[in-house]
């Protein structure tokens, strides 16, 4: 493996300009999939806790549904069943037939799935917040708007932080995954450039090191927020109540 390093310049016939274009390829689409992850997760927890009937079991259903089934086989299923709809819709009205562009399809996909799994996080963090500071803030007049603005929200991050901090860290794995539909991800470049030197235990190797070097970036920022929306747990001392009666 040591030999053939030069296999990883990025100039021809190294492969590593393609390696990082596929590194950049996951980081644009798990980026967009996890904040649409978010903004889905934000509106359907908040539907799961404060709307009604009906909008709960519509919720319910669709979380249950979307964590119960392999993340591959949903891929596949939206990926070509949401394009032939499309299709079919645009035929319809009389349009031509379109091929939806691989970045956006990933984006929507695993951020259809992601926000599932972001619902759950952030409805444990809105529970978690103490019921007294939400019905302080209807106490002093709120509306449901200005108190998810103004106290739910902040007082949930916290608390959201550690489980949102997992679902990124998912989400950049599971952009191999859409290697099944042909987009040029990290896996998919990675497959190419070994199957066409036969280096394999290097290609796979340098995306290996790809990989947890965006893990280890996350994670390190994650902490940093982390640490901002907690700085007084890293300056709690604990006071002994008898000390000066001892003293």
């Amino acid at each position: 493996m040591w030999d053939n390093l030069h296999l990883l310049a990025f100039s021809p016939p190294g492969w590593g300009s393609v390696l990082l274009r596929g590194l950049m390829f996951t980081v644009i689409v798990a980026a967009g999939a996890y904040f649409l992850g978010l903004l889905i997760g934000f509106f359907a927890a908040v539907g799961k806790i404060y709307g009604g009937p009906v909008l709960k079991w519509s919720l319910e259903a669709y979380t249950t549904l979307i964590r119960a089934v392999p993340e591959l086989v949903l891929i596949l299923l939206l990926f070509y069943a949401g394009q032939d709809a499309l299709n079919a819709f645009m035929s319809m009205i009389g349009l031509e037939r379109i091929d939806i562009n691989p970045i956006a399809a990933g984006i929507l996909v695993l951020g259809f799935v992601q926000g599932a799994y972001s619902t759950e996080v952030i409805r444990a963090a809105m529970l978690s917040v103490p019921k007294g500071q939400v019905e302080a803030a209807y106490a002093f007049g709120m509306s449901r708007l200005k108190m998810l603005r103004r106290i739910m929200l902040p007082s949930m991050i916290p608390f959201a932080i550690p489980g949102l901090a997992n679902l990124w860290l998912i989400v950049t794995k599971d952009t191999a995954l859409l290697a099944v539909v042909g987009s040029a991800e990290l896996a998919t470049v990675t497959r190419a450039a070994a199957g066409s030197t036969r280096n394999y235990l290097l290609f796979y190797c340098a995306a290996a090191v790809l990989y947890l070097s965006l893990t280890l970036i996350s994670t390190y920022l994650f902490r940093k927020l982390e640490s901002r929306y907690r700085p007084a747990s890293r300056d709690v001392k604990t006071v002994d109540p008898l000390a000066g009666v001892r003293a």
